[in-house]
C-alpha cells in the first residue's frame, strides 16, 4: 500500500484522524461543492442522470470496485477529497491508475462496530464518501446517514444495494481481450455498464466501456486502427474461459472461445494484470 493515502486502521483513532483531516482539507481542497453537480469520469458521465454525480445524493454500485473507482476519479481530479470506509480490499494502486489522487484519499478499512459513526463523520470532511455496509443497515440508521449526506452536500457511493439511491450501476456483460490462438496475455476488458435511475421511465442506460483497455485507460469502446468496434451485445473476439477465482499464470496457454468472468484473478504478464489483483469486478 502506498504511503500517500491516509489509512486509519484503528476504529479507536478513526474519529481523531478524521477531525485532523479538516485542517488539511481546508488548505488543499481545490474545488468546493458550490453547485449540486459533481463531475465524474467522462466515460461514465453520459450514463448518469444529468450527466454527473450530485452533491447530497447516494449512488449504489453492484459488485464492481472498478466502477466505484471510475466514479471517484472525476471528483478526485478536481481536487475533491474522497474517503473510503469499510473496504479493506480497496486497492490504492488500481485507484491511482483510474485517476484517483492518493494525496486526497482517506481510508478507514476496519471501522468495526462504529461503521455508521465513521461513515457519517467522514461526510463532514470529504466531498465523496465510498463505503460498503457490514450487513443489513436498520432503516432509522440509513435515514440518519442520508440526512447527514444531504446536510453536508457530500456524495455517497455504496458498494452494494442501497434504497433511495439516485442511480444503481452494474456490469451486465464482461469479456476480455488479448488471448490469441491458445496463447497470450489478458490485455483489456470490455464491459457493458447499465445504470438505472431512481426517477424516470425505469429503463436503464447502457454503454460498452473498456474497463480498462490495453493502456490501462477507462473509456468508451470505439473503433481503433486495425480493430473493428465491438457492437453492443457482442463479446470481444479471441477471449478464453477461466474459472472464477482461478489464477492466470504468466505465459499460460488457455483454450480460446469463451468469456473470462469478471472475478478471475491473474498473476504476471501485461500491465493490466496488476490491476486485476486489486480490482474485483
Amino acid at each position: 500500500m502506498t504511503d500517500a493515502a491516509l489509512d486509519v486502521s484503528s476504529p479507536a483513532s478513526a474519529g481523531e484522524e478524521i477531525r485532523a483531516l479538516q485542517s488539511r482539507i481546508s488548505q488543499m481542497q481545490a474545488t468546493k461543492l458550490d453547485t449540486r453537480a459533481v463531475r465524474t469520469h467522462p466515460a461514465i458521465a453520459p450514463l448518469l442522470p444529468g450527466g454527473s454525480l450530485r452533491a447530497g445524493a447516494t449512488y449504489s454500485v453492484e459488485g464492481s470496485t472498478a466502477l466505484v473507482m471510475a466514479l471517484m476519479a472525476g471528483p478526485s481530479a478536481d481536487g475533491v477529497w474522497c474517503g473510503v470506509v469499510g473496504m479493506p480490499d480497496f486497492g490504492v494502486e488500481a485507484a491511482a491508475r483510474f485517476g484517483v489522487d492518493l494525496e486526497r484519499l482517506a481510508l478507514v478499512p476496519h471501522p468495526g462496530d462504529e461503521w455508521l459513526t465513521v461513515t457519517a463523520a467522514m461526510a463532514d470532511v470529504v466531498g465523496v464518501v465510498v463505503t460498503q455496509a457490514p450487513g443489513r443497515v436498520p432503516d432509522a440508521a440509513m435515514a440518519r446517514l442520508q440526512a447527514r449526506i444531504r446536510q453536508r452536500e457530500a456524495t455517497l457511493i455504496v458498494l452494494g444495494g442501497w434504497p433511495q439511491s439516485e442511480a444503481t450501476l452494474r456490469i451486465t456483460e464482461s469479456s476480455w481481450t488479448g488471448i490469441g490462438s491458445g496463447h497470450g496475455y489478458l490485455a483489456g476488458r470490455q464491459a457493458m455498464v447499465s445504470v438505472t435511475a431512481r426517477t424516470g421511465n425505469g429503463r436503464p442506460r447502457r454503454g460498452r466501456l473498456w474497463l480498462p483497455d490495453g493502456d490501462e485507460l477507462f473509456r468508451p469502446v470505439m473503433e481503433l486502427p486495425g480493430m473493428a468496434a465491438v457492437p453492443p451485445g457482442a463479446g470481444a473476439p479471441s477471449v478464453s474461459a477461466v474459472p472464477t477465482g482461478a489464477a492466470v499464470p504468466t505465459g499460460a496457454a488457455v483454450p480460446s472461445g469463451a468469456a473470462v468472468p469478471s472475478g478471475a484473478a491473474a498473476s504476471g504478464g501485461a500491465a493490466p494484470l496488476r490491476l486485476l489483483r486489486e480490482v474485483n469486478g
